[in-house]
């Protein structure tokens, strides 16, 4: 992926290093835990709280960090990694001004906020073991770059691309959080029961995959930031974290029901969607 010469965002918050932890193992999950929390942590809208006591059936414990353990916010982005983001949040913030732009309206970007262990927002406290997820009440996209490591050893999905494909994706539910889709979902979760909201929470996942796709349609078309294989490592990324795909690795079997972000087959359908057509109009995932 070219992405060096690419702008940086002035959005990035690093809150790296600030020191900060859990008492006592912090959080507990038996059988897998963390494959699972990662699960939770992509839901839209969701305190992070909810989302581990829900998943762990109630027998996690999530303690409180102790006093002073998050910082304020630290110096801006200095390594590559860092850069890295800043780079892609800023690409996502050109494409999608323009976009919006060109349908009478104006973006507002998010924010974006790098740290490490434990990050406090205005959905709960989060530890890093959820990866990365996007906050509606601040929206902030909150992420710390070891899920990257995760997603290329545990997940088997490596390559830049795929690392942009994660920030890509959290800035689509953005982009609902901001046409209004997302706020429309949670009511009509709140109204229907269980098999309901989880459907609708699959639907919401997918779209923003599809926004994700569109980002990168648009990107290339103005910035030419694909190179060979990129494409690959996205769709990669997209399958690696497909309901089933996780759900036969954390229990062994795959519980069509419960899903909450769509199957592999379906996110690298999305995503392929919005990159192939760049139409906000073909992400109607509510529709098909």
């Amino acid at each position: 992926m070219r992405w060096r010469d690419g702008r940086r965002s002035e959005n990035v918050e690093d809150r790296r290093g600030a020191g900060g932890g859990f008492g006592g193992g912090g959080l507990r999950l038996g059988g897998g835990g963390i494959l699972v929390v990662v699960i939770g942590a992509w839901l839209l809208g969701v305190n992070p709280l909810d989302v581990l006591t829900a998943l762990s059936g109630g027998g996690g414990t999530l303690e409180a960090p102790e006093p002073g353990a998050v910082a304020a916010p630290g110096a801006a982005p200095a390594d590559e990694g860092a850069d890295f983001v800043a780079v892609v949040l800023g690409d996502t913030e050109d494409t999608w001004s323009a976009l919006f732009s060109q349908a009478g309206s104006r973006y507002t970007p998010p924010k974006l906020v790098l740290f490490s262990r434990v990050v406090r927002s205005a959905c709960g406290t989060a530890q890093s073991a959820m990866g990365p997820f996007y906050c509606p009440p601040d929206q902030t996209v909150y992420i710390d770059l070891d899920f990257y490591r995760e997603l290329r050893d545990r997940f088997g999905a490596p390559g830049d691309f795929a690392q942009a494909y994660v920030i890509a994706h959290e800035v689509g539910h953005h982009v609902q959080s901001l046409l209004g889709t997302s706020e429309q979902v949670r009511a009509a979760q709140q109204r229907g029961g269980e098999a309901q909201a989880n459907a609708l929470s699959v639907r919401l996942e997918l779209q923003a995959d599809c926004y994700a796709g569109v980002w990168a349609h648009h990107a290339n078309r103005a910035r030419q930031i694909l190179e060979a294989g990129d494409v690959e490592e996205g769709l990669g990324a997209a399958a690696a974290i497909g309901d089933d795909r996780l759900q036969q690795q954390t229990q062994g079997q795959v519980v069509p029901e419960s899903f909450t972000h769509g199957s592999s087959q379906q996110r690298v359908e999305w995503f392929s969607r919005g990159l192939e057509t760049g139409s906000l109009e073909s992400c109607d995932t509510f529709r098909s």
